[in-house]
């Protein structure tokens, strides 16, 4: 079925670069839609594809448009009645474009889009928030401590975290791509931490013990009303690496493995936390939930609702793996995403 489509990219979060990499790749099974840039300075943009697909290095060059600005802000853009019978392809990472509020602004217009809602967003992307959700729900969670900059004594919390455990993890409460994570297990790594809290003094941070084992990441998929988990990823950063954005999107001192080399009992379990996260925040369309196996337990960490699409990103991995074209993906999610708007 022929449909208006609008894929919509970019945003002001630090996650900018991964979503022009996402929109790379998505454009190529959206043969005719309208590529919308949303500019760092809030400006909208009408990208030919070609253009796009021209831009070399995503992950590390910042994309620069080369026509002037359709709109000078996203919602006087969606105020626009021309474009609001398109569907929307979220192509964002982070930020405005992934916690709620571009959602809201859908919402508000009833603009069909796709992906989770906006109050969905919300509880995804706030770490504290979700964890509270689940919490009443059979998920081991490690015990987590919420740190501000602006509060002295958070870091002393912090000190005294890392005096018990000898080795924790801190990471923005409202943050994705692994974009600020820290793992502590030296007194360095600690006062380095401890210089990020302080820099970003109205920013949240959320302190956890470290948990030992096999790091898994599942994504789940919405098929005929229900959530289905996908094939797992197994995560494997070598002695002394952690899985941050330069190991996520650069390669470097990472392996991904799809499907997961562990045993088939532990995937199991991966699988039920990621279809219980996807159902209790209400994800719609897809999720993506990482995990930490401890023992024969999986340790929730935490859901993407707009996890990245890029040509290297776990979830194409996982439905290459299962033998879903991204093309046959991204159909059913437009579809997904009018159904919705029809229920209304």
């Amino acid at each position: 079925m022929q449909r208006n489509v609008i894929l919509l990219f970019g945003g002001e979060s630090q996650e900018r670069l991964v979503s022009v990499a996402t929109a790379q790749n998505l454009s190529r099974f959206l043969p005719g839609a309208l590529c919308w840039f949303w500019a760092p300075n809030e400006a909208v943009f009408e990208v030919d594809s070609s253009v796009l697909q021209s831009h070399k290095s995503p992950f590390n060059t910042p994309f620069e448009p080369d026509t002037a600005a359709l709109f000078p802000t996203l919602q006087a853009a969606l105020d626009c009645k021309s474009y609001q019978d398109h569907v929307f392809v979220l192509g964002l990472h982070g930020g405005r474009g992934e916690d709620g509020t571009v959602q809201s602004w859908l919402e508000e217009r009833d603009i069909r889009f796709t992906g989770s809602g906006s109050l969905a967003c919300s509880k995804a992307f706030d770490k504290v928030w979700a964890k509270r959700i689940l919490a009443d729900f059979p998920i081991k969670m490690a015990p987590s401590l919420v740190l501000k900059g602006s509060d002295m004594s958070s870091l002393s919390t912090l000190e005294a975290l890392y005096a018990e455990h000898g080795r924790i993890v801190v990471k923005p409460v409202h943050d994705g791509s692994s974009v600020g994570l820290c793992i502590i297990d030296n007194a360095a790594a600690l006062h380095h931490a401890i210089d990020m809290v302080c820099s970003q003094a109205d920013r949240l941070f959320l302190a956890e013990p470290f948990i030992n084992g096999p790091e898994l990441t599942c994504g789940v998929i919405d098929e005929n009303g229900e959530p289905r988990a996908l094939v797992c990823t197994e995560i494997r950063a070598e002695s002394g690496r952690s899985f941050d954005y330069n190991g996520k999107y650069l390669g470097h001192g990472v392996r991904e493995i799809t499907p997961a080399e562990v045993a088939p009992e532990l995937v199991k379990k991966a699988q039920e936390v990621a279809v219980i996260a996807h159902k209790a925040l209400g994800c719609v369309g897809y999720s993506r939930t990482d995990v930490i196996m401890n023992g024969n337990e999986a340790y929730y960490l935490e859901t993407n609702t707009l996890p990245g699409l890029t040509r290297a990103s776990l979830v194409p991995q996982q439905l290459e793996a299962e033998g879903i074209s991204m093309a046959t993906f991204i159909e059913c999610q437009i579809q997904i995403a009018t159904r919705g708007h029809d229920k209304h």
